[in-house]
């Protein structure tokens, strides 16, 4: 969900901005080849997005410390456009980068059928297991115990919420009261929100879209639309329907926008203050910043979310077949160890996935000018240490968007719950026949 929905994010630049690699809006390419002419080894970088690491100083820094190297980068700026490309190179062994970016919601086809093209990282000098959030690192590990990605960062969920829109319903402001209220059960977000809409002013509801609530509620399971085995199990999981019946009926009673997030008309409902709070990761307090009005500064404060749970992320992959395979993962084990996922933190905003940057000033500090004295490097960071260990299967991406694309949004057109859930089921189960 968050790769085909988050690729507009690329002009939020600051600490503020919250950019989560691969967020970005189609653009040109910063491409090289693998041979330098002044003699230097030229290593290259196969991304999606904006990861960041060029735009925060640390291909500099690199080239600083290693004089023989220098790095180049090839943009592709969608990764619904760079993904296919990078299957159809790792299966031909052909046309591949010294290091290529993975998103989170492909890492587990990856893993799953083209862990052989790919280097195990977890043999490279420096790199720990211990430095890595648990869940991000098996994520990309193979059931024999290869490595094949490094995980650059994570999306723990808070929720954003509107200071001046939840006093004016007669809610409570504070975000650790907020937070005891609603703390380990979804539904008591959405009773919450019930509460809101009592007294919610004049055109505003209580959360933005059914798709967003949808995202949250997903991203703290730890099984949902595939078993640990690898079989297809949304239709027979009850954890999937009962958190979409959930949504749906909040939907349907008018507690969420009839917005699908990041379009046009989602935006502007951002801009005039149309909805009360949404699901946060810290990417998305970028993208709030980057659609808001300037008075909108400060009124947004940042509270842990009911359960534990991440919305987005990214790996660097080594392929076997690259020309300078060494220097590659030596870099690749570089950019992402816990000092420089700091750095990345504090001048771009990607959150770590190492767990020892956290105790670090650049993320115990973080504040953001949205939420005023959010503690918001703290809040997710226990979300980020709390989360669980998800399944993530091939087509997680097609299934997580046809509920909510497919399905959730018929609920605000009109459409009963269960009309909505049968859309949804039909649109997947056509798509992963093919």
């Amino acid at each position: 969900m968050r790769a085909r929905r988050a690729v507009v994010l690329a002009a939020v630049a600051s600490l503020g901005a919250g950019l989560l690699a691969g967020c970005a809006d189609d653009g040109g390419s910063d491409s090289g080849s693998s041979g330098g002419s002044d003699g230097k080894t030229v290593i290259t970088l196969g991304l999606f997005g904006t990861f960041g690491f060029k735009e925060a100083g640390l291909y500099a820094e690199y080239e600083k410390l290693h004089p023989d190297i220098k790095i180049q980068e090839n943009v592709t700026e969608r990764n619904e456009n760079y993904y296919p490309a990078l299957v159809n190179h790792l299966t031909t062994n052909s046309g591949l980068m010294d290091i290529q970016g993975v998103e989170v919601g492909n890492i587990a086809e990856v893993v799953a059928t083209q862990a052989g093209k790919l280097e195990d990282l977890s043999k490279a000098p420096g790199v720990k297991k211990d430095n890595y959030l648990d869940w991000k690192w098996q994520q990309a590990t193979t059931k024999d115990g290869q490595t094949i990605g490094l995980g650059t960062d994570v999306g723990p969920m808070a929720i954003c919420y509107r200071k001046d829109l939840f006093e004016k319903a007669g809610l409570p402001t504070d975000r650790e009261e907020l937070a005891k209220m609603w703390s380990g059960d979804w539904q008591k977000l959405i009773d919450v929100g019930r509460e809101y809409q009592k007294k919610a002013p004049e055109g505003t509801t209580f959360m933005d879209s059914p798709g967003g609530l949808m995202s949250a509620i997903m991203s703290s399971e730890k099984v949902r639309y595939y078993d640990e085995s690898g079989k297809v199990i949304y239709k027979d999981n009850p954890v999937v329907k009962k958190s979409f019946m959930m949504t749906a009926k909040a939907a349907e009673d008018g507690l969420v926008g009839a917005q699908t997030q990041f379009q046009p008309a989602w935006d502007t409902t951002i801009a005039n203050g149309k909805f009360a709070a949404m699901s946060c990761p810290p990417w998305m307090l970028g993208y709030i910043e980057s659609k808001s009005k300037p008075e909108a500064q400060g009124k947004w404060d940042v509270a842990a979310a009911p359960k534990s749970g991440n919305w987005g992320g990214s790996f660097l992959s080594v392929p076997k077949s690259g020309k300078h395979v060494k220097e590659a993962t030596e870099l690749a084990a570089w950019l992402t160890a816990p000092e420089q996922q700091a750095k990345l933190f504090e001048k771009r905003g990607s959150f770590p996935s190492t767990p020892s940057a956290y105790d670090t000033p650049a993320v115990q500090n973080a504040k953001n000018k949205m939420t005023g004295d959010a503690p918001i490097g703290k809040i997710f960071a226990e979300a980020a240490e709390t989360s669980p260990v998800q399944v993530i299967g091939p087509k997680d991406q097609i299934i997580g968007s046809a509920l909510n694309d497919n399905g959730l949004v018929l609920v605000t057109k009109g459409k009963s719950p269960e009309e909505a859930w049968n859309t949804a089921v039909k649109t997947i189960d056509n798509n992963l026949d093919k």
